[in-house]
């Protein structure tokens, strides 16, 4: 059983809440814990209580997190996502007073070795307990983090140049990446490779389950944000690797991250090194991975 805590942004991108499910329904996965990071933290936990709701899932505790980037210089930046209200008004979408970070330091300090901290939001949480608590890099099994790009595979003329979670806090990526913990970047590389279309939506909103018809709702909404009739598997790839990590390719490399005080920034830069604790997705068997998917979301 892989032990998880799950730092997420959901209640922006449909991906979150689709990597949120498919942890869920995965039997290899015990999550030990949600927290949310940047921007709303407050809307994003009381998200994150609503779908473990649906899912009778409410023995899963959520802890809210830093809302502003690491060193506090920097604009909010995202897809202007309006709050919804009801989600806010409804008192059953409760969370845990502690804080995130101080959650994600005592977990991993009293399972040393056991729990993965899969990241699949800007980093800020996982660099302020690094930072508070230095032997959380020792100490963690993993860090498995949605977040990056090197345009080194395949498609890399295809890609941008930065991706969105290390850019909203390219500081608490640096940390992250320079702290010498077992780390899986799952990044535009590979994620950009596997695409949800209508055909895989029409599937959730037929099936019987409230969680999934929630789900395809939620992608019709970021559909028409976005102008796509797809919507890409970032977050829903990284939780897949703790029960089929030979989904995605890896390669050891040092991962450098570029910045400086403006905005955008933030580019990561891939160097070879064979003996690095980074491992960077370079590709993706996304057929089976899709299969993967959609076969768990929709089991009963």
């Amino acid at each position: 059983m892989e032990q998880m805590i799950l730092d997420t942004d959901i209640g922006t991108d449909v991906d979150d809440a689709l990597a949120l499910a498919l942890a869920l329904k995965s039997e290899e996965i015990s999550i030990e814990g949600i927290t949310t990071a940047y921007g709303h933290v407050d809307y994003r936990a009381r998200v994150a209580r609503k779908l473990l709701r649906m899912c009778g899932r409410e023995e899963i505790n959520v802890y809210a997190g830093i809302g502003a980037a690491l060193l506090r210089q920097r604009h909010l930046i995202g897809y202007g996502h309006e709050v919804e209200e009801d989600v806010l008004a409804d008192e059953r979408n409760t969370y845990e007073s502690k804080h995130a970070v101080d959650f994600i330091i005592d977990t991993v300090l009293k399972h040393p070795h056991e729990i993965t901290l899969m990241c699949i939001a800007p980093m800020t949480n996982i660099a302020a307990a690094i930072i508070k608590e230095p032997k959380v890099a020792k100490l963690v099994k993993r860090i498995v983090l949605m977040g990056g790009v090197t345009r080194l595979g395949d498609n890399g003329i295809d890609l941008p140049v930065m991706e969105y979670n290390v850019k909203c806090d390219p500081e608490a990526a640096s940390v992250v990446f320079s702290s010498k913990a077992p780390i899986y970047m799952v990044g535009l590389d590979v994620t950009l490779k596997v695409k949800l279309t209508a055909s895989e939506q029409r599937q959730l909103a037929d099936s019987e389950q409230p969680i999934n018809k929630e789900l395809a709702k939620l992608i019709t909404r970021w559909q028409q944000l976005s102008g796509k009739d797809w919507c890409a598997m970032h977050d829903p790839l990284a939780v897949s690797l703790l029960f089929d990590p030979s989904l995605v390719t890896f390669r050891p490399m040092d991962i450098h991250v570029e910045y400086d005080h403006c905005h955008p920034t933030g580019q990561t830069v891939a160097v070879d090194n064979p003996q690095s604790t980074v491992h960077v997705g370079l590709d993706v068997d996304a057929n089976r991975f899709m299969n993967q998917l959609m076969r768990r979301l929709l089991a009963n």
